[in-house]
Parts: C-alpha cells; structure tokens; sequence
C-alpha cells in the first residue's frame, strides 16, 4: 500500500471492557495481524505458581484445621491461575527484568490464601502482600473450592507478566473480531418503520434522499439489525425493491472486550504499539538467499 494514503482510526463505542472501532485504509491481512495481536499479544498479569501448605492449621483461637481440599491440588491451582488480575502494563516481563528473573516488585506480586472452612473460597480471598499491593483480582467473587468443617486453604502464590501465546491464562480480550463497514439502502415507500431508526438511531444513518434512506450496521445496534433482517424478508415475499447493500473493504470495524485485567482503551493503545513490532520482527527474520 502506497505511504501516501493515511490510515485513520475512529472510536465507534468505548466502554470500560468494551470497544468497538473503525479503521480506513489498511488490507486485510494488516486487520487480520491486529485482530491477531489483540487475541494473543497483549501483555498482562496471571498466577504462574502456586505453592500450598498441608498438614494441621491452628488458627489463632487454638482451632485445628486440615489443609486437605476437597479438590485436587492442581485443579485449585488451574483455578486460581485463570482468576483475572488487574494489571499494571508498565509492569517487566520477569525473563527481561533487572532482577534477573528472581523476581521483584517491578516484575512479580505476592499473594496468599488463608481461608478456614466451612465456606467457599473467592478469588477476593486472594490477598496480594508484596510487590504492587493495588493489583488485586477484578472480580472478587469467582468461586474457587468450597471448604468443609475443620478444612483449611493456606497458599502462596506468584503473579507474572505473560501474553495468550503461552497460555490463556494470560489472555486480556474476548470475541475479537472484524468485518467490512456496510450499508443498506432501503426503499422509503416500500418499507415502513424507518423513522424510528432514524429517530432512536440517527448515528446509523448515513444519508437520506427523498426516495431512499441509507443505514449502517457498525454499530450493531440490536433494533437496527432486527430492522435490516426484517426489511430483507419483507422484499423477498413481496418482491418489491431489494435492499441495495455495499461493502467498502477499506474501512474495517472491530470489537472486542476484555476481563477487567486492562481498560478496553489500555488493550487497543499496547496493540497498536505492539503491531508495528511484530512486522518489524519478521521482516529482519527473513533470510534472503544468497
């Protein structure tokens, strides 16, 4: 693609967990990358180890517990590594901080578990006590075992920086996707009921003449794809004007959400740092033959 056509990218939806955009003027291969890019290379925080206590626990009243789980010990810990955990991007990757990989507060957070029963564990229960202490989990209501009488969860446990590439743990987004921005022209006189898209949904309407009024679905608005599926229905029993549908396959629209661990506004600003990477990467990995 020529340097000279500009690629613009425009906020469609933002929410906390939530996006949706637009972007003009790549191919698709390069949506494709960052679709790819959003799933499977964004950096964030995860439970990596997980060390339990067993044996008798005196609580401090002098109560004995057994640390014996109704669970085994590798499903307890499975379970705690896909809590989501907020995360700070500014965080190391523990394999290129200066600590070596022996872990410090720039690259690890410390947690622990000290719940007696009866009574279900949470991922609230998780307790961060070293490095950066705010970096809880999202929600604190994930049920992780329930324990019985005199049962007891005593853990420690090691939070590290890691991408979906190697395991889903690490994966920040959700039901990524893209797709060609549309529009459907519709027929004013054959097809009532476009007032009021075009009064509850004025962002969808593209352009309007006397004979016509054009909507997109970028926005995906539940009663304006409702409304499109009912107008196509209704030209094939009747057999009046079809709805003219274009596709402009230079203006891409993505969504996707996360799980809390980064802001939806976080996750697209490393992706569209990271992207650039990746193709930089590949490209000097090209072995030219002699």
């Amino acid at each position: 693609m020529p340097s000279s056509i500009e690629q613009k990218i425009s906020i469609l939806e933002l929410r906390d967990n939530f996006a949706r955009f637009e972007i003009t003027n790549i191919t698709e291969g390069t949506a494709n990358a960052l679709r790819r890019t959003l799933i499977n290379d964004i950096p964030k925080l995860a439970i990596d180890k997980v060390i339990f206590r067993h044996g008798q626990i005196r609580d401090s009243m002098g109560n004995v517990f057994d640390s014996s789980l109704p669970l085994f010990d590798e499903i307890v810990a499975h379970r705690i590594g896909l809590v989501p955990i907020k995360t700070d991007s500014r965080m190391n990757f523990r394999n290129e901080c200066s600590c070596e990989g022996k872990g410090c507060s720039l690259c690890t957070v410390s947690y622990n578990i000290d719940k007696t029963g009866p009574g279900e564990v949470y991922s609230g229960d998780l307790v961060p006590f070293t490095g950066n202490v705010e970096l809880k989990p999202v929600d604190p209501l994930i049920p992780i075992v329930k324990l019985g009488p005199k049962q007891a969860l005593l853990v420690t446990a090691e939070a590290t920086m890691g991408t979906a590439k190697e395991h889903a743990k690490w994966q920040v987004t959700s039901a990524v996707s893209f797709k060609y921005h549309r529009e459907f022209e519709i027929n004013k006189a054959d097809n009532e009921g476009w007032e009021k898209i075009k009064e509850k949904f004025p962002v969808s309407v593209v352009k309007e003449t006397k004979e016509t009024i054009t909507i997109t679905d970028d926005y995906q608005q539940r009663a304006v794809m409702n409304y499109i599926n009912t107008v196509n229905h209704r030209t094939e029993i009747n057999q009046s004007k079809p709805v003219k549908v274009s596709e402009d396959r230079t203006r891409y629209v993505f969504k996707f959400e996360t799980d809390g661990s980064l802001t939806a506004r976080e996750t697209l600003k490393i992706a569209l740092e990271r992207l650039p990477k990746r193709l930089n990467f590949l490209h000097e990995s090209i072995v030219t033959p002699d």
